[in-house]
């Protein structure tokens, strides 16, 4: 019990660089280890399979990936309340929480499954995969949807545990599926032969066992709030907290996960080729991605803890320090990304036109990699404020307003590339920064008058 209580990270007292940088260093680790999945899964198929395997992979990769961020997005308003709980003292307010959380996402697990299961086919279809790998594509999505309950069950407990201050447990669930995943797609893709189905059953029963002992040391492990059976239930005043700041955020997570999806399906029509390209480069994309995502979630938990303790000071220092911290570190991301294109590409396929393709969408998106720091910074403080409408409407403008049409307009450009496509990110951040600068001037304007 004293051993858990060292490695608690208090966000409330001490420096603010040193809480940031201990609960962020964990969060970014699993975040790493969880983007593996799909890494080591196209990393796999490209060096046992052939351009249709890695275009099936890549599309039905990254539309699992959207499902759970979208997840992870409305697990985030129980991450908030639980650790506005804590600040506040309240552990049994936490509690029902936690028992609310659990049967909520219990229901929308079974939907998302029943769902995603019987309308795989019409997936693959509306994201214009190339014809030689549909089937392909439509297998991959039907086995990883079996799975999504085990997949909720991960996030729904990092959730709670970022909620308390806690990144150290979930880095080591995720490090646990990261492992088994690379044994399963080695043993299945690799050995057997067994090409999309291989790295697809890998992926899910590395999960199931991730979760099975994470619930296992859970049991052993003394957490700061209390929780019983009894609390297992739907609380109408914990739901209504959640689903007021978790859905605002699903919501802003939906409408730019589909707007890369339609992306996605822009390039899938410019040819097989193309296709293979994007699929490479979204997986060293959702690498790079990693440093602000990180950022993110450790804003989200630092000011939600500090906002309910009564230290709004601090949660505005928390979010400056990170944000500069951010930038700093995706400076050398950005030259990374800019002119390591092919090195980066080459570690997922050896098929050169593949390599040139991943390598052009890589130069355009690489800006993206400093800007979307103070982007994601600023959405984690609104969500840890618990004030996730703006998000929302960022998110939503973002997507529709500005990422798709500049997408579209792009892949119509007389001998357009990848490099044009990918420029459609950074374009769309630049507006999302000035959206929360408004923001920020407003609510100083307001507090002025006040």
């Amino acid at each position: 019990m004293e051993r858990i209580k060292e490695k608690k990270i208090s966000f409330t007292e001490g420096s603010v660089f040193e809480a940031l940088i201990r609960f962020a260093i964990p969060v970014f680790g699993a975040l790493v280890l969880q983007a593996a999945y799909g890494a080591v899964d196209l990393l796999v198929v490209g060096q046992f399979g052939d351009a249709s395997s890695i275009s099936a992979v890549g599309t039905g990769s990254s539309f699992m990936q959207m499902v759970t961020f979208i997840i992870t997005s409305l697990a985030m308003g129980a991450t908030v309340i639980i650790g506005q709980h804590i600040g506040e003292k309240r552990p049994e307010d936490a509690g029902d929480t936690v028992g609310t959380t659990i049967l909520l996402f219990i229901g929308i697990g079974v939907v998302l499954t029943i769902l995603l299961e019987v309308f795989a086919g019409n997936i693959v279809q509306f994201l214009q995969v190339p014809e030689a790998s549909y089937d392909k594509a439509v297998l991959y999505l039907r086995i990883c949807s079996g799975g999504i309950v085990v997949i909720i069950a991960y996030n729904v407990i990092s959730s709670i545990l970022r909620g308390v201050g806690n990144a150290n447990l979930p880095f080591l669930f995720v490090g646990i599926a990261c492992v088994v995943n690379i044994i399963g797609d080695l043993l299945l893709t690799g050995l057997l032969k067994m090409d999309v189905a291989g790295v697809a059953i890998a992926t899910v029963f590395a999960q199931l066992v991730s979760v099975i002992i994470s619930l296992i040391l859970l049991k052993r492990k003394k957490l700061p709030f209390l929780f019983t059976k009894k609390q297992l239930k739907v609380n109408k005043r914990e739901l209504s907290l959640i689903l007021r700041v978790g859905v605002p955020i699903a919501l802003q997570e939906t409408t730019v996960q589909i707007s890369f999806l339609v992306i996605n399906s822009i390039i899938n029509h410019m040819g097989l080729l193309p296709s293979a390209g994007y699929g490479v480069a979204q997986k060293i994309v959702s690498f790079i991605m990693l440093v602000p995502s990180a950022i993110m979630q450790s804003v989200s938990a630092f000011v939600a803890q500090n906002i309910g303790a009564g230290k709004k000071k601090r949660a505005s220092r928390g979010f400056f320090t990170a944000l500069l911290t951010g930038c700093s570190v995706g400076v050398l991301i950005f030259l990374a990304g800019f002119f390591g294109g092919n090195i980066l590409s080459s570690f997922f396929t050896g098929d050169t036109e593949v390599i040139v393709q991943s390598a052009a969408y890589l130069k355009g998106f690489s800006p993206e990699c400093i800007m979307t720091c103070v982007l994601f910074s600023s959405i984690g403080y609104f969500n840890g404020c618990g004030n996730s409408f703006p998000v929302m409407v960022q998110g939503v403008t973002s997507a529709f307003c500005i990422r798709i049409p500049v997408s579209i307009l792009m892949s119509r450009l007389p001998d357009t590339n990848l490099t044009l496509v990918g420029l459609a990110t950074p374009i769309t951040t630049i507006y999302g920064i000035l959206f929360f600068g408004i923001c920020f001037l407003w609510i100083k304007h307001k507090k002025r008058k006040m």
